[in-house]
């Protein structure tokens, strides 16, 4: 008699195949591009998804600068880091730190939403975000994704 075996495979090292991805965020909703580029990063996407292993693929974001927020968000949302320091405290609206650093908008976005543990930051690690349309990883022949 023939036995089946419904064994659950995992993703490792040896398994995993890593693509690039190119995404064009002119004209998007910073959270809801932000949501889809944190489930490619983790590797959510793939059906080997393993939650203990990053088995994401890279993303390259172009015109981080042509983002944009829905409602009141550019005057009213705040981003806000603490040095540990008494009085510590910094607060930056969000259409300062866009006019400052363009692209640490879409950064905080989706480092909020991986994994806040050694997993995560390894998995941002993959992402790469510039201001303008062009980028350096023509060598890896990314493939434009669309949401």
């Amino acid at each position: 008699m023939d036995t089946l075996s419904y064994k659950t495979k995992s993703a490792n090292k040896e398994t995993v195949e890593r693509k690039w991805y190119v995404v064009d965020a002119e004209g998007e909703v910073v959270g809801r591009l932000c949501s889809q580029i944190a489930t490619v990063l983790r590797g959510k996407n793939k059906p080997s998804y393993t939650p203990h292993f990053d088995a994401g693929d890279y993303v390259i974001v172009i015109n981080a600068d042509k983002v944009r927020f829905t409602g009141k968000k550019w005057e009213q949302k705040e981003y806000i880091t603490f040095s540990g320091y008494p009085s510590g405290q910094k607060r930056v609206k969000a259409s300062k730190l866009h006019s400052q650093k363009n692209y640490a908008v879409i950064e905080n976005a989706v480092k909020g939403m991986l994994p806040k543990n050694t997993l995560g930051r390894q998995m941002f690690k993959k992402l790469f975000v510039y201001a303008g349309s062009e980028h350096p990883h023509e060598a890896q022949n990314p493939e434009p994704l669309k949401f």
